[in-house]
């Protein structure tokens, strides 16, 4: 079992940047692939971008790429989630998600189903 807790959410103006971190606990001795996702009020959640457990594979959803980053530190079971140029459709709530990693170990896109275990979310909210 493996438990996901995510930080780093909280209240930016159009334009800034925000880091989300989500740390990993339990049986981490495990190798794990990594993903964000996002819910917004009324809509469905949605992939942001994910990394295969080594982090030579990722994955963005195109409206993503370029503005947010991935990156993830095995030692301290820890994946981020950098945020910049951010604007107000940004708003929602942000979950990391969990995949234990089978092969093709160099695959980074992973539809949502294939996720093990989710975090409780943390909320991001642009102001315009």
């Amino acid at each position: 079992q493996v438990q996901l807790v995510e930080s780093g959410g909280g209240l930016v103006q159009a334009g800034g940047s925000l880091r989300l971190a989500c740390a990993a606990s339990g049986r981490t001795s495990s190798r794990y692939d990594m993903g964000w996702f996002r819910q917004s009020p009324g809509k469905d959640r949605e992939f942001v971008v994910s990394m295969n457990w080594s982090g030579g594979s990722t994955c963005y959803a195109d409206s993503m790429k370029g503005r947010f980053t991935i990156s993830r530190d095995n030692a301290k079971n820890t994946v981020y989630l950098q945020m910049s140029s951010l604007k107000p459709e940004d708003t929602a709530v942000y979950y990391c998600a969990a995949r234990a990693s089978r092969p093709p170990y160099t695959r980074g896109c992973y539809s949502e189903r294939e996720y093990d275990y989710w975090g409780q979310g943390t909320q991001v909210t642009v102001s315009s």
